[in-house]
């Protein structure tokens, strides 16, 4: 299990840092029911990363490793696959980057967060977790490593869920910041969005070429091992 985790870190770390749903609860939490809101947020981003992984996992089971516990020939497919998208958008990406960050927009939807319900901010955490063109390759991956393991289901299910939490810090973060520090964290939390927002293209596109080039590179090495 410790080998699992270990080559699944890199990749949870990848979606830790997302500044947009970063900058999305954030939004939620300077909600009238803030509190609540950010909760469900979180609650929603951490069902989302478990329920895309344990589908992932459900799909190669304990049949992705070879009898000589080395991954099976999908495993190094897929990552092969995943990692040229991520490093074909993160290029496309980078090439369209503001010159200057302070021109940098955040996305029109956000505009209408400050009305969002608890509620929808949970659905809110769900789409923006499994249904992120970063987080959702990413974890896709994560989930095919572990398969590819040669562990047991428990092992398995114990090692996505190390994925989950470690997946979800960035989220994690300012929603703890609110609940320890109430509203003394709003100036903080409003400096964390600014910076989220001027920077987010950039950090996305480094962050898309580079984890594209490790996939890349690990679904070489399966193939070819």
């Amino acid at each position: 299990m410790g080998h699992a985790v270990g080559d699944v870190l890199g990749l949870a770390a990848g979606v830790a840092v997302s500044p947009l749903p970063i900058v999305a609860i954030i939004l939620v939490l300077a909600t009238p029911r803030g509190r609540l809101g950010g909760v469900l947020f979180a609650l929603g981003w951490l069902l989302g990363l478990a329920a895309l992984g344990a589908v992932m996992l459900l799909v190669g089971g304990t049949g992705g490793a070879s009898a000589h516990q080395h991954p099976a020939t999908w495993v190094g497919v897929l990552k092969l696959v995943l990692g040229a998208l991520l490093a074909l958008f993160g290029a496309v990406q980078w090439r369209r980057r503001p010159k200057d960050p302070s021109q940098a927009r955040l996305p029109t939807w956000m505009a209408a967060i400050d009305r969002v319900t608890p509620a929808k901010a949970l659905g809110l955490g769900l789409l923006l977790s499994a249904g992120n063109l970063k987080n959702a390759p990413l974890t896709i991956a994560a989930a095919a490593s572990i398969s590819s393991a040669g562990i047991s289901v428990p092992e398995q299910i114990g090692a996505l869920a190390v994925f989950v939490v470690i997946a979800s810090l960035g989220v994690l973060a300012p929603l703890a910041l609110y609940l320890v520090m109430g509203e003394r964290a709003k100036g903080i939390l409003a400096n964390w969005r600014e910076w989220a927002a001027r920077h987010n293209v950039a950090v996305l596109a480094v962050l898309f070429f580079v984890l594209g080039l490790k996939l890349l590179g690990d679904g070489i090495s399966v193939l070819t091992g």
